[in-house]
């Protein structure tokens, strides 16, 4: 019953339908979601991504031209809201600000002005306030050219965009825009893992047999399938969000995106 649970939370598909995939699959969760995707009962190809926590992403500017995420989550959002919370993210993005940490690791590591680890002090706070405080995610981008973001009104959902040209900065924060709202998950079609495209021509192929299709056919309606997935993952493939006429590509005429980041509640 718990792998038809997970089953029908990954793709909205019902219990029937959930426990004949399963019993089709062999068990197998991954493989049985392929199939409900393949017969179309699936109705959320990707769940996966999000996150059950109250939180809330800042974004902060370093000295050498960077750029940081930062994810802080709590178990309610009045918590997240609250003064002493607040107090601590401020902390936080002042260290950032300052001492740059590499990673998550780093940060969690770093010292306070009262001497204390930013851990320590997190985890002090998650006593006094009585509930899981956490810093779940961080990231930071430095670059010798142009790098941007963009912070969702909420502060739910924020990216960072680098360039390999300097002075880009209104279309760096354009495209971080773009990643926030359609979120790609690759830049081009060349970084997609093969074993991702292979199940997705899989895909396609188990939808498409038994229509009596020529195989030159059902290869060329494989392909334009394959580039709506591309539109739909890869960011240069994308229908630019200020111009629905032209692709990302386009809009970058000749610069190159050289990175992103997401975070998102």
């Amino acid at each position: 019953m718990e792998t038809i649970k997970l089953l029908r939370e990954r793709t909205g598909a019902g219990m029937v339908d959930c426990k004949k995939a399963l019993d089709e699959a062999g068990g197998d969760l991954n493989k049985a979601v392929d199939l409900l995707r393949a017969k179309g009962i699936a109705k959320a190809a990707k769940r996966e991504g999000h996150e059950a926590k109250e939180g809330v992403i800042k974004m902060v500017a370093t000295a050498d031209n960077g750029l940081a995420l930062i994810e802080f989550n709590a178990e309610t959002d009045f918590v997240v809201r609250s003064e002493q919370f607040q107090k601590f993210i401020d902390t936080v993005i002042g260290v950032v600000a300052e001492q740059k940490p590499a990673d998550l690791t780093a940060l969690l590591s770093a010292t306070l002005t009262d001497g204390t680890s930013l851990k320590d002090s997190l985890n002090h706070l998650s006593g006094v306030i009585g509930e899981k405080l956490v810093v779940g995610r961080y990231e930071l981008i430095t670059s010798a050219a142009t790098v941007a973001g963009y912070v969702h009104a909420s502060g739910k959902m924020a990216a960072v965009v680098e360039l390999n040209e300097a002075g880009a900065e209104e279309l760096a924060r354009d495209l971080a825009m773009q990643v926030v709202a359609a979120n790609p998950q690759y830049v081009t079609p060349a970084e997609v893992n093969p074993v991702e495209l292979d199940r997705e021509k899989a895909i396609y192929a188990e939808q498409l047999k038994g229509e009596g299709k020529p195989e030159a056919m059902l290869e060329k309606i494989i392909e334009g399938k394959l580039n709506k997935y591309y539109e739909a993952v890869c960011l240069i493939k994308q229908e630019y969000i200020k111009d629905d006429k032209q692709k990302v590509e386009q809009i970058l005429a000749g610069k190159t995106v050289k990175r992103f980041i997401r975070f998102a509640l």
